[in-house]
């Protein structure tokens, strides 16, 4: 059941149901001010820490949902309504939202009268727009009052939900001009405030949410909506919030414009004041002049979709397939971004309170957006090198704010550091930057301590190669890749977390999957050390990656797929000799896109062990049989319900693993088949079924053991949006930047006629026309460069089934056709 609709040359989705089966979203903002915005209106800004500096506030598993920060009204006679038809919920005779790259617009309309809001952040300024037009459709003047109001949060968001004795006597706010200013806690210790203005005068006002709601009035009937009005209340203390209210007379036919700036200001301390007590509001006027003139609202509504044409247009697939352009063109690219900038920290599954930045999750989210934003991606890498400890262990997660490790969460989760050779790898393939690796960059963010990133990247594969286990495979700490996954943690309170608790000592558990991550990474590795040449360092290097295959031969593999684990006890974990668990999808993707084994047909066979054990209609699984109990020493992933997240729940980040390996292994047709199962843009149609949103990935889907099988959860931030660009882009699209150049290796199912793709890559255009009259899945056999065929043999890559195209100067373009065959 559809819920909406694509409109691809808008790039937006359409709702036209505003009773989605869950609050379906989107992210404004693409520096520092950043906001969440459903098809309600809902949703909550922060600048640039979801924690820390939290704008709005919002309530998480709230009955009903998605109800609060934002708001908006129309009186109109008796009757009351919300154009996002949320919070008042009076059906409406219209309704539609359209998200789009970086801004919603959401139209509601009743008895005559349309409201459209316009929301997005202007790039390079630190605020919210909403631009509204009320229009008078019918044919009788019309006497409305319109509200537009919003629900501060105390900056602290953990704080704002916990510390009542202290935050119900601090609320603070000035109102001037028709701008209402949180200033809470601003006399103190804090240099910003948060303001909700109107460019245009305000017919009334209220800053307390009790006197405008009514102590036992709800977001459905605000007492002051209800009687027409705003009492003009100056919130001390207790529950600021800002509402603006506007008394309009319309003629038929008749529109009027209104522009609301939700905006953050920070002040250097001695220019806090404009007088005392009276905050320095010149930054605040500033913004709010500039954005009073309608032209320069629609001038930075412009800006704002020129530079997302920009960055959609440096990757454009043409394909017959009209689902696969648009999860390619738009709305996979998009969503790197979105999670390029929130990681994991800010969705309406995950609070902004609890994670940071993830080491491993920003490292692998840059690999889908690297082509779009490579400057922001080499900062990124920077940054989370940073908080890398000397002896190459990290922080699992660190703060946007401070950029610095969060001692709350730790480290020893022993997959991280192997993340930053992948990342750094694929900033120099992308950009051809080698001088990245000379920049300085402190250990856990001392600047005493500083040293190249190439030194990080040396400590990162020394990490593996010094921590490993009694099957000299590598000790998985306190999880590799899968958090879950607790080998040491033995957890019987309830009231800890299993990725914090005390861990047993032992150096006995041990990763398949990392040691199949250390080899695909580690040859990175190696080839960054060869031009460097450090060639003593290279071949140390490749020695230890032979030794680790040669460890996941004879240890990790089970006969028919590679096995997951060793215990603390030194049992296998994902073995046919386990009563449950018997094989797991992670280390079957990884070892395959390592090729562990090829020689000896392991990477097909694991493959063929997927096929037959954890696909599903809607994805693979992670693991089966699923855990019908706890296991105390394995952990977390035991502790859910059959068929959810871990416990043999589809997780989509790990998909893709497979996908690349079958692309890797020649077979187009499984790995295009895998691919759709979980693409957003081919789940429109079982929406209520799978519940998020049809244009962005979900972390998880229930797997075929939950009751729910097919329903998705966690949308929007996940490393799946990653992944799947690079499989499809990079895999079975088969344009792949390399150290050389780009590589040109698709491997696609036998019926495809073909395809172009438009690639722009270090300054130069690609256009690349892909021909398959052979119907076959992999193998360029021809290559044609700008009209004029060239021996195929003297372009071949890294791959025998691929070609490398020569660098072309910067500026130039070049047209390219490839033809596959045998």
């Amino acid at each position: 059941m559809k819920f909406g609709h694509f409109d691809d040359v808008r790039k937006e989705y359409v709702i036209t149901s505003p009773q989605t089966p869950y609050p379906w979203i989107n992210y404004l903002g693409q520096e520092a001010f950043f906001s969440l915005v459903s098809n309600f209106a809902g949703g909550y800004s922060f600048y640039r820490d979801a924690r820390f500096r939290r704008i709005t506030r919002y309530r998480y598993n709230n009955i009903p949902t998605d109800e609060g920060s934002r708001f908006f009204y129309v009186k109109d006679g008796a009757t009351i309504w919300s154009p996002a038809w949320k919070p008042a919920r009076t059906p409406l005779d219209r309704y539609e939202c359209r998200h789009g790259m970086g801004y919603t617009i959401i139209t509601g309309e009743k008895d005559g009268v349309e409201v459209r809001i316009r929301f997005f952040v202007p790039r390079g300024v630190h605020a919210e727009l909403q631009d509204v037009v009320i229009t008078n459709k019918g044919h009788r003047p019309k006497d409305l009052t319109f509200y537009a109001g919003l629900e501060w949060c105390l900056w602290n968001a953990l704080d704002d939900f916990t510390n009542f004795q202290r935050n119900f006597s601090t609320g603070e706010v000035e109102i001037a001009d028709s701008v209402i200013y949180h200033k809470t806690e601003y006399r103190e210790r804090r240099n910003h405030y948060a303001f909700y203005a109107s460019t245009t005068p305000h017919s009334g006002f209220d800053s307390d949410r009790e006197t405008f709601f009514g102590l036992y009035n709800g977001f459905q009937d605000p007492g002051a909506v209800l009687e027409g009005t705003t009492y003009q209340s100056v919130a001390d203390g207790w529950a600021p919030i800002a509402v603006h209210r506007f008394d309009l007379h319309l003629e038929p036919g008749e529109s009027r414009s209104l522009t609301l700036i939700l905006g953050y200001v920070e002040n250097p301390d001695e220019e806090k004041w404009e007088a005392p007590g009276i905050i320095n509001k010149k930054p605040a006027r500033a913004v709010i002049d500039r954005f009073s003139s309608p032209d320069e609202v629609e001038r930075a509504f412009t800006d704002l979709e020129a530079y997302w044409d920009d960055l959609l247009g440096r990757f454009v697939l043409t394909h017959k397939e009209e689902k696969l352009m648009r999860q390619v063109n738009i709305w996979n690219q998009y969503q790197c971004i979105v999670t390029y900038h929130m990681a994991r920290s800010a969705s309406y599954f995950e609070s902004g309170i609890g994670r940071g930045i993830g080491f491993r999750d920003t490292n692998q989210d840059i690999l889908g957006s690297m082509h779009q934003i490579p400057e922001l991606a080499k900062q990124r890498i920077l940054d989370v090198a940073a908080t890398q400890m000397e002896d190459g262990g990290c922080y699992h997660q660190y703060q946007p704010l401070t950029k610095r490790g969060n001692n709350d969460i730790g480290g020893d989760f022993n997959d991280d550091p192997l993340w930053l050779i992948l990342s750094t790898a694929a900033y120099i393939k992308e950009t051809g930057d080698w001088s990245i690796l000379d920049e300085q960059v402190p250990f856990d963010h001392d600047p005493a301590k500083a040293a190249p990133l190439l030194e990080h990247l040396r400590r990162s594969f020394y990490h593996v190669v010094n921590n490993l286990g009694p099957h000299g495979l590598p000790l998985i700490g306190r999880a590799d890749w899968n958090d879950c996954l607790n080998l040491n943690c033995f957890s019987t309170n309830p009231d800890e977390s299993f990725q914090t608790a005390d861990n047993k000592k032992g150096r006995t558990a041990e990763s398949v999957f990392i040691a199949g991550l250390f080899v695909f990474a580690g040859r990175d590795y190696v080839e960054i050390c060869r031009r460097k040449g450090l060639e003593e360092e290279a071949r140390e290097a490749e020695r230890h990656i032979d030794e680790m295959i040669e460890a996941v031969e004879e240890h990790g593999w089970d006969g028919e797929w590679y096995l997951r684990a060793y215990d603390y006890y030194g049992r296998k974990v994902g073995s046919k000799e386990c009563e449950e668990g018997k094989i797991f999808i992670e280390p079957q993707g990884m070892c395959g896109m390592a090729e562990i084994g090829k020689d000896k047909g392991y990477p097909l066979k694991a493959l063929d062990a997927v096929k037959k054990h954890l696909d599903t209609p809607y994805g693979i699984v992670l693991q089966q049989p699923a855990y019908s109990g706890y296991y105390i020493e394995l952990g977390e992933i035991s502790s859910y319900p059959p068929g959810y997240k871990e416990n043999a729940g589809i997780f989509c980040h790990n998909n893709p693993w497979v996908m690349i390996a079958e692309a890797r292994a020649g077979r187009g047709s499984r790995a295009w088949e895998y691919y759709r199962k979980i693409a957003p843009a081919y789940l429109e149609d079982i929406s209520e079924i799978h519940r998020t949103e049809p244009y962005v990935y979900a972390q998880m889907i229930a797997g075929k053991d939950a009751r729910r099988h097919g329903e998705a959860k966690n949308s929007w931030l996940t490393g799946t949006a990653a992944w799947n660009f690079v499989a499809i882009s990079q895999w079975i699209l088969g344009i792949r930047p390399e150290f050389d150049g780009l590589v040109i290796d698709p491997c696609i199912p036998a019926e495809w006629d073909g395809y172009t793709v438009k690639r722009i890559y270090r300054g130069a255009t690609y256009e690349i026309t892909v021909e398959n009259p052979s119907h076959v899945e992999k193998g360029v056999a021809r290559l044609f460069i700008d009209g004029r065929e060239v021996p195929v043999n003297e372009h071949r890559g890294p791959t025998e089934t691929g070609v490398i195209l020569p660098l072309a100067p910067e500026g130039t373009t070049v047209k390219v056709r490839a033809v596959l065959g045998s």
